[in-house]
């Protein structure tokens, strides 16, 4: 059998040469979403000693993460379709480092309100790299082999959400009094403002290397997709439903529990 030139086959069941540099770019997106998710969680006990915040405050900074992800993935779809897989991984690598730049004057001012903003900008930014990434992944090689392609790009997702709390508990809670003080200990208004502002650095280290990664990928010659994974025209659509898949309608309650 002998592949089209969009997606050649290979008995070996590796990508050809001209895959493996943009599954190697590509997996490097998959880490920093992971990567940063996780940073997330390791704030939690940091910004509540900072804010003095009760649970229902400190269960929204995790929760406004995750809304972020219900408010952003349609219309990630729609502007994917509007400029094409590149941009979109391009702009939301943008919009990640905006968020984390937006965290570096949350903590100097401190503000409990822009921090949740800035939260949820990254995790826009994030679902727009999730609806772009993973398809792309499953259509830049052979078929065959979509589904190892998937589970070696999510690999790197998982030794992100491994890595970061290294980080996070290094630059973040490591450095700062909330972090390494006994249990129940009250904190000074001066110190409160010192571990705020000790967030400033593992952010700034965060929002420079994702625009770093913004400007490889788009200067990255990415494989074109293929004219056969392209969205359908709109008279063809008028057939076609995405609830008439039964993965997909068993799969969302799955995920969703």
């Amino acid at each position: 059998m002998t592949g089209s030139p969009e997606h050649p086959t290979r008995t070996s069941g590796h990508p050809p040469p001209k895959y493996e540099s943009a599954l190697r770019l590509l997996a490097s997106l998959f880490f920093m979403w992971g990567f940063i998710t996780v940073i997330n969680n390791t704030l939690l006990p940091h910004l509540r000693s900072v804010f003095d915040l009760d649970y229902t405050k400190t269960t929204l900074i995790e929760s406004v993460w995750f809304i972020a992800y219900f408010v952003a993935s349609i219309p990630s779809a729609k502007f994917i379709e509007r400029v094409g897989y590149r941009t979109a991984l391009v702009t939301g690598l943008i919009v990640m480092a905006a968020g984390a730049a937006g965290m570096i004057p949350a903590a100097r001012i401190p503000s409990y309100g822009l921090t949740l903003l800035a939260l949820f900008v990254i995790a826009g930014g994030i679902t727009l790299l999730q609806v772009a990434a993973n398809p792309y992944v499953a259509v830049v090689g052979p078929p065959a082999t979509a589904s190892s392609r998937l589970n070696l790009v999510q690999a790197f997702n998982s030794l992100g959400t491994t890595l970061a709390p290294l980080f996070g508990g290094y630059l973040i809670l490591g450095r700062s009094t909330s972090g390494t003080a006994a249990v129940g200990t009250v904190l000074t208004p001066a110190e409160r403002l010192a571990d705020a502002q000790s967030v400033q650095l593992p952010y700034l280290i965060v929002a420079g290397v994702l625009v770093a990664l913004a400007i490889v990928i788009a200067r990255f010659h990415l494989p074109d997709m293929g004219a056969e994974t392209r969205r359908a025209s709109a008279e063809k659509r008028r057939g076609h439903s995405l609830w008439r898949h039964r993965n997909l309608v068993l799969g969302v309650p799955a995920i969703f529990i």
